[in-house]
């Protein structure tokens, strides 16, 4: 009875122990960001936030759910040397199923520390391209492919990867299924996982060897994972940032904004063309901008609205049209298709800003051409009809406008007859019958 007593005891003892050490140690948490886009500076920012987060929370591990058609090469590099610095292991996870790491994606997945993919995804195709979305030519595509293949191989050899075909995926735009890329010898990445759940059960124990060469053991089994979240900054840039919302932003706030300074205390146009302007020159701070680009479509627009005011046979008209569409070919200087901006985008975008702008100023020209219709200008070419008779160089009454005014004539009138005014000084009116007044009398000759 006393051993038994005993042991009831020390059983009661090593579970109050026990609990009360699983109550002080909290479960760790794996971190989990997520990028689906071009790979752009606002990327490069997200994931290094998401490693400063992690190596700070002392995280068990940091997985990347990565989406992508590629991007920058200098956007990529930094995120590669933040994943190369961080403290925390970092896992590239393609997915999910029917995702793609593509071009820049490709190099970023071969820098991780663990490559993952889910069913159903690729990677590669990291061939440097140029602007228009074609490979370079002769000696710029050797210079920059060599510059990319030899950074690929790099990062492969340090992380015991096919340096072969990850050479290939820059030389030759080879590209690999997560079934290729595992069964190649030595495999491009380590894991293929339907959801990051499995991820983490898969990475569980895993001896994994750092840039730096030291070996460190994953312990994920029991981790909880928390979503690391964009700022709204980030948010915000990662949408304008997109190459074609910040073209049109330029376009239309160009335009409100010169419509403004046409008809001015419109309002409307000078607000939100101001706003679509710097909403523009917001994104632009993420993408690479030629700003020769942007004077040329700023020139075009000027072109446009002289048109109208000079006679030029239709030559400023052409030539605001062909400084716009090459305004908008280079506006975007940068070697990745995916931020380059379409031709279906850019010829219609052209064509309808030069259409509505030429309409609009013709619109004010027209408006100013117009006969006035109030003040004295507006009576000069009124009719009316004579109250009394006026001999030349002398007064009489008539009848215009509804009023009756003091009028002289250079002829004679009698009364009764039509006349028109083509004169007015003060509050006397100068007319001449009719039958021999001018058709139409010139506009703003008169004084007051």
């Amino acid at each position: 009875m006393r051993c038994l007593r005993s042991a009831s005891v020390l059983a009661l003892l090593s579970g109050l122990i026990l609990a009360r050490l699983s109550a002080q140690t909290p479960p760790r948490v794996a971190y989990v960001a997520e990028w689906d886009g071009i790979i752009h500076p606002v990327a490069a920012a997200y994931v290094r936030a998401a490693i400063q987060k992690a190596d700070a929370a002392g995280a068990p591990v940091l997985i990347l759910v990565l989406r992508t058609p590629g991007g920058l090469v200098d956007s990529t590099r930094d995120i590669n040397s933040a994943i190369i610095a961080a403290k925390t292991p970092v896992v590239v996870y393609v997915g999910p199923s029917g995702g793609r790491a593509a071009s820049a994606g490709f190099l970023i997945t071969i820098a991780a520390d663990v490559a993952a993919m889910a069913p159903g995804t690729h990677i590669g195709a990291a061939h440097p391209v140029a602007g228009d979305g074609q490979k370079i030519d002769d000696t710029m595509e050797k210079k920059m492919v060599s510059d990319v293949a030899g950074y690929a191989r790099t990062l492969a050899a340090q992380r015991n990867r096919n340096v072969e075909l990850v050479e290939k995926a820059v030389t030759e735009s080879r590209t690999f299924t997560e079934t290729e890329a595992l069964n190649a010898s030595p495999p491009l990445i380590d894991i293929v996982a339907a959801d990051v759940p499995e991820l983490l059960r898969k990475l569980d124990g895993r001896n994994v060897r750092r840039f730096d060469g030291r070996m460190q053991v994953l312990q994920t089994a029991s981790a909880t994972t928390e979503p690391i979240e964009l700022t709204w900054t980030q948010r915000l840039l990662s949408t304008l940032a997109h190459p074609q919302i910040a073209y049109l932003l330029l376009t239309l706030g160009t335009l409100g904004l010169t419509i403004e300074l046409w008809s001015p205390g419109a309002v409307f146009p000078g607000v939100a063309g101001g706003i679509c302007l710097l909403l523009a020159f917001f994104a632009f701070q993420v993408l690479p901008v030629n700003y020769a680009g942007i004077a040329l479509i700023v020139f075009g627009i000027l072109l446009l609205v002289l048109e109208v005011k000079v006679t030029s046979f239709g030559l400023l008209g052409a030539g605001g049209i062909l400084s716009l569409f090459l305004g908008s070919v280079m506006l975007v200087d940068s070697p990745v298709p995916a931020l380059q901006i379409g031709m279906r985008v850019i010829a219609p975008t052209v064509f309808t800003t030069a259409g509505v702008l030429v309409f609009l100023v013709r619109l004010a020209v027209k408006a100013q051409r117009q006969k006035p219709v109030t003040g004295d200008s507006g009576m000069i070419g009124e009719p009316g009809r004579a109250l009394t008779s006026i001999e030349p160089g002398g007064t009489g009454r008539v009848q215009t406008h509804g009023e009756i005014w003091t009028a002289t004539a250079p002829e004679p009138i009698t009364a009764g007859d039509v006349v028109r005014v083509e004169w007015v000084e003060g509050l006397v009116l100068t007319v001449r019958p009719e039958k021999t007044a001018s058709p139409a009398a010139p506009r703003g000759q008169y004084h007051s």
